[in-house]
């Protein structure tokens, strides 16, 4: 269960995130908000190091180009989601943005060559239809451009960020947090600090205080779902980036006071129901094909099935792992 807890919290930190930067958006740019997401986040690295020495690991890496990318589709998506959550409530962003698990399942089958089961596309395609059913009512609702410029926003973004995590999962084997925290918040300085110097607009205490925590939420969110992708494949992991629906209504009631009706309210349900469902069977997988090795078709990887010893002597079940006769 590591990998799908670290992957909820980092959920909960991103719809911070957003919710922040949505609070924000009404009288800071883009820019700003930003940049200062990222000044902050490379000033806790950089105290984090000062304070113990290699915290976080290496910051050179044998990969520039990945690295790149995934500091590249971060600033991209980062962009696209302000611009969204300026136009729309969380809550329907994000009914957008859960498109991104079939986004991510298919770029790791694509790019990484992972295999993912079938079950993990019949639960995701369930989250898929929840998302329908709560959206629908909305598309004939004629928001006009501004809505339909936040909804096209929110799924580039959504796009991008399948590309982060992607890359992320291949990126598995580096150890340590340091990477990347480090090179995408020098690259948000470089993109974003500029249109913040041409768009300043001097913050009072309480403001600069929540454009800082920004890069608090950004770094944790960050850190948890690299993890996440560390302890566990794209196919268990995908439907569980539905969870950020229920935690989008939650922040939108608390906040603005937008109350779920009930289309949304069952879409929710089933988006639930698949996260854990998808778990369940991601659990369920391997204690399945062992059980097909035993019915006398090879173990998984090519080896016989030789038992050879009495049912419960414990025996048989060494031999399944091993390959060997007892």
């Amino acid at each position: 269960m590591r990998g799908p807890a670290l992957l909820l919290a980092g959920v909960v930190l991103f719809a911070l995130l957003d919710a922040n930067s949505k609070l924000l958006s009404g009288e800071y740019g883009l820019g700003q908000v930003v940049s200062i997401r990222y000044a902050v986040l490379l000033a806790l690295l950089l105290a984090a190091r000062a304070v113990w020495r290699g915290a976080g690991g290496p910051v050179a890496t044998a990969r520039p180009g990945p690295h790149l990318l995934r500091a590249s589709s971060m600033m991209v998506s980062a962009a696209c989601f302000f611009l969204a959550f300026q136009r729309l409530p969380l809550a329907e962003g994000y009914l957008v943005f859960f498109t991104s698990p079939f986004m991510t399942l298919a770029l790791a089958a694509l790019v990484l060559g992972e295999r993912v089961p079938a079950a993990a596309w019949r639960w995701c395609a369930l989250g898929f239809a929840g998302v329908v059913l709560a959206v629908l009512p909305r598309l004939g609702g004629g928001g006009g451009e501004a809505e339909a410029l936040g909804y096209l926003s929110v799924l580039v973004g959504t796009l991008a960020f399948a590309v982060t995590q992607t890359v992320n999962r291949g990126l598995r084997g580096e150890p340590g947090a340091a990477r990347i925290l480090f090179w995408p918040s020098l690259l948000g300085l470089l993109i974003y600090g500029p249109l913040a110097a041409r768009d300043w607009v001097e913050p009072p205490p309480l403001d600069l205080a929540m454009l800082a925590a920004n890069g608090v939420f950004a770094g944790a969110a960050v850190a948890a779902t690299a993890a996440a992708f560390r302890h566990a494949d794209a196919a268990r992991l995908g439907p569980w980036g539905f969870a950020a629906l229920p935690v989008s209504f939650l922040m939108d009631l608390a906040i603005w006071g937008h109350r779920p009706d009930p289309a949304m309210l069952a879409g929710a349900a089933v988006v639930v129901l698949s996260c854990v469902m998808s778990e369940r069977a991601a659990r369920q997988r391997p204690r399945r094909e062992w059980r097909d090795s035993v019915g006398g078709q090879g173990i998984p990887g090519g080896k016989r099935w030789l038992p050879s010893a009495p049912k419960g002597s414990g025996a048989a079940e060494r031999t399944a792992e091993s390959g060997k006769a007892p």
